[in-house]
This record gives structure tokens, C-alpha cells and sequence, in this order.
């Protein structure tokens, strides 16, 4: 017996270990960026409890015609009031700029308090339940904002930007493939043993959180970040406006995202159409697998088919991230955009298992992938100073690309050519506006990153 107990107690102490070895890697440890990277770990492991749970209330619990109207009220009380709130964090965090380890905590313990009001509602699925979702995703976003604006800070000096995110969003990845199962198994005790399991998560992630280095909370001169041009600094903004006063008169002009040239703004785009594309395949094929599956597949095996494919696809595009580094961020999201139209035609023209699989794992990759790239665009081709606001307002519009995908794929025919079919017009779309724009955009390049007037 004490054999047995030494061997139990050496496993996870060896595992704990190897993890905190593989986080440290690169300088990743001195720098701070292990802390950051098992903190995002932490985040997505109570996220992914929440999903279980309300998955389980919305989707799965019910007949496939009343799971339509839920989740489609989820996307109206939950999404649409979150698509207005949402730019209202990035200008409320940069009143914050000394406070990041406080703003991340403060996230952490809001969803560890929404967490016990949804376990107390989650298992009638009533009304109630749509606030208490909703405070989790504005919290949610509100963290993943403030991380995106951390990572250059914490940046060992071997280690590039796009390899530093690949490395947090790869550790996010893993933890939610952990916290599935375990999700799953706490159901099974009852339905509100998920959201129990995510308060305590998000307890821990608050304290760990808070034990992030110093250099998280430093912000010099930060200001907010503007979509549209300043009149100080583009003449093209003062246009029929008279005339502008010349950099140095009057107020300091304010850099905006038009400040980085076209890089930064078709990338956006480009990751909008990846994002209404991943909308739109999450609850076409949740519902269309529920009463279609694949053939000679049974429903849940053609939903974890999908599932499989997809989360292969994310994590692919990750540790592909890691591998290419900085190398033009421009070319990679037009690569992947181009890939996930050739997935989307050919399983438009030979619907079938393989198809969709394929167009799954296509959509991950080159949703993770963009994502990455973008955010290296944004780090890369906008000052320090306004990467935080930056990063809200990239977040909000692809959120609300996500949401008006999944609205589509609600109200579509159970038609798997179909869906396939509008899925190649969305990603067509931002292939025709954005492919040629993103090869022939212009460098910023780190070593001159735009300037403050």
C-alpha cells in the first residue's frame, strides 16, 4: 500500500513538473511568460467546464426543434447585448493601464461568482440563466483582451511574438482537451457540478492572476487606439474638413489601427470571414449531425467526428505558429484563407465523411493560424501604447463575425450541400476582398513600428 501511494503521489508530481519545465522553456520563466502561459491554461480549463454545462442545458437535453429556439435566444440575449458591450472594454481598460493583474483577477473571480448563480439556474435552462451567461462571456473577453496586450511585455528575447502566442493559445488548447472528459464526468454527478468545478477554477486563476511579475501592471504614455484616421495625421481624413492642424499644434494625436497601413486592417477582415465560417459550421452541423449523420455513424459520433477534426485543425495551426515564427504574418493568413476555400469547395462538391471532417479540421487550422497572425500584425504594427485598445476592438468584430455565422447557420435547411455551399461564399468573400491586399500590403516590420505624433 505505501508502494502504491509513493507511485500515485510521484505520477502527477512528475507531471506537474515536466509541465512547469516545458512553460519555463526559452527564457519563458525569467521572463514571466511561464506564469502568463499557465494562467491562460487555467482560463480555458474553467471555460470549457461552463460550455459543458450550458451545452448540456441548451443543446443537447432537448428535442432538435426547441434546441434551435434556445440557442438561437442564446445568440440574441447573450451575443447581440455582448457585440454593444464589448467596445466598451477595451476604452474601460485603458483607464486601467497599471492595473492588468488586477483587471485579469477581477475576471476571473466575476466568472467564479457567475458560475454558482448559473449552477443554480442551469438545470431549468430559464431566462435567468441568459444574464449570468452573458456576464461570463463579457468577463471572458474582457481577460482575453488583457493577455493579448501582456504577451509583448513578458516576450523572452529568443522567443518571437508569434511563437509566444502560439505557445499561451497551445496551453489553452490543451487544458480545454483535459477539461472535456472531466466536464463530462461532473455532469454525470449532476448538472451543476461543471459551473462548481469552474468557480474553483477561477479562484485559483484570480490568485494566480495576481502572482504575475510587475512588468504586466507597467504602461507608459499608453492612450487609445482609434479604427479611423486621425485629421492630424492623414490628410485623407481632412477631406473636405478645411485644414489640420500639423503634428505638434494643438491636441497630440492619437495612433489608430489606420496608423499600421493595410496590414493590420485586412487582416481583420480576413479573420471576420474565417470566424463567420467556424459560426456558421458550430451549429449547422450540431444540428444538422443531430438528424443526418454521417454515414453509417451513429449522431454522437459524427458530432465528435467534427469535434476531432476541428480541435485537430486549432491545434495544428498553433504548433504551426510556433514553427514559422514572425515570418510574414500577411502571407500565412492568406495561405490558410485560400485553404479553408479549397476545404469548403471540395466538401460543397463531395459531401461525405471525409469532407467534413476535412472542412472542420481546415476551418480550425486556419482559425487558429489567422488568429495567431493577426495578433502579430496588431503587436507588431501599432505601438505599445494602444495595443490594448487595439485588441478589444479586433476581438469585438470577430465575435460578432462568429455570431452572425452561427445566426446563419440556425436558420439554414438541414441540407448538408447547402450548408457547405453558403460556407464557400462566406470564406470566397474574404478571399476576393482581402487575399491580393494582405501578398502586396506594405511591411511595417518591427524595427519600425508606427510612431506617436
Amino acid at each position: 500500500m505505501r508502494r502504491t501511494g509513493h507511485v500515485l503521489w510521484r505520477t502527477p508530481a512528475a507531471l506537474g513538473r515536466r509541465v512547469r519545465r516545458a512553460t519555463r522553456a526559452g527564457g519563458a520563466g525569467e521572463s514571466g511568460l511561464s506564469r502568463l502561459i499557465e494562467l491562460h491554461a487555467v482560463n480555458a480549463f474553467g471555460d470549457m467546464l461552463i460550455t459543458v454545462a450550458l451545452a448540456s442545458t441548451i443543446f443537447f437535453s432537448v428535442p432538435t426543434g426547441e434546441a434551435r429556439d434556445r440557442v438561437a435566444l442564446y445568440l440574441l440575449v447573450t451575443m447581440a447585448p455582448f457585440a454593444l458591450l464589448a467596445p466598451v472594454i477595451g476604452p474601460l481598460l485603458d483607464r486601467l493601464p497599471h492595473g492588468r493583474r488586477a483587471a485579469m483577477a477581477a475576471a476571473m473571480l466575476a466568472r467564479a461568482f457567475l458560475a454558482l448563480l448559473l449552477a443554480g439556474t442551469v438545470a431549468t435552462g430559464g431566462l435567468e440563466l441568459y444574464p449570468a451567461a452573458l456576464g461570463v462571456l463579457v468577463s471572458s473577453k474582457a481577460y482575453g483582451v488583457v493577455r493579448s496586450a501582456v504577451v509583448p511585455r513578458l516576450l523572452p528575447p529568443r522567443v518571437s511574438l508569434v511563437k509566444a502566442n502560439a505557445r499561451v493559445t497551445l496551453a489553452g488548447l490543451l487544458a480545454t482537451g483535459v477539461a472535456a472528459p472531466v466536464g463530462a464526468l461532473l455532469h454525470q454527478v449532476g448538472p451543476h457540478w461543471p459551473l462548481y468545478g469552474a468557480c474553483a477554477v477561477f479562484l485559483a486563476g484570480a490568485v494566480l492572476s495576481l502572482s504575475l511579475t510587475a512588468k504586466v501592471d507597467s504602461a507608459r504614455g499608453e492612450r487609445k487606439a482609434r479604427l479611423r484616421p486621425d485629421p492630424a495625421t492623414d490628410p485623407r481624413a481632412s477631406q473636405g474638413r478645411g485644414q489640420v492642424k500639423a503634428p505638434g499644434q494643438g491636441q497630440p494625436s492619437k495612433p489608430g489601427l489606420r496608423s499600421a497601413g493595410s496590414s493590420v486592417r485586412t487582416g481583420l477582415l480576413a479573420n471576420a470571414a474565417v470566424r463567420a465560417l467556424s459560426g456558421l459550421l458550430t451549429f449547422f452541423l450540431a444540428f444538422l449531425l443531430r438528424e443526418h449523420p454521417l454515414t453509417g455513424l451513429s449522431a454522437a459520433v459524427s458530432l465528435g467526428l467534427v469535434a476531432v477534426g476541428a480541435g485537430t485543425g486549432n491545434a495544428l495551426g498553433t504548433a504551426l505558429g510556433a514553427w514559422l515564427r514572425d515570418r510574414a504574418p500577411e502571407v500565412i493568413i492568406a495561405t490558410v484563407l485560400t485553404c479553408a476555400l479549397a476545404a469548403t469547395l471540395c466538401a460543397s462538391l463531395l459531401y461525405g465523411t471525409a469532407a467534413v471532417a476535412a472542412v472542420a479540421a481546415a476551418t480550425g487550422l486556419a482559425q487558429a493560424l489567422g488568429k495567431l497572425s493577426l495578433d502579430a500584425l496588431i503587436q507588431r504594427d501599432l505601438p505599445e501604447e494602444v495595443r490594448t485598445s487595439a485588441f478589444a476592438k479586433s476581438e469585438t468584430l470577430v465575435q460578432l463575425s462568429w455570431v452572425v455565422g452561427g445566426g446563419i447557420g440556425i436558420s439554414l435547411p438541414l441540407s448538408g450541400t447547402l450548408g457547405m455551399w453558403v460556407g464557400t461564399g462566406i470564406i470566397a468573400l474574404g478571399v476576393l476582398l482581402t487575399a491580393r491586399r494582405l501578398l502586396t500590403a506594405p511591411r511595417t516590420g518591427t524595427s519600425t513600428p508606427a510612431r506617436v505624433a
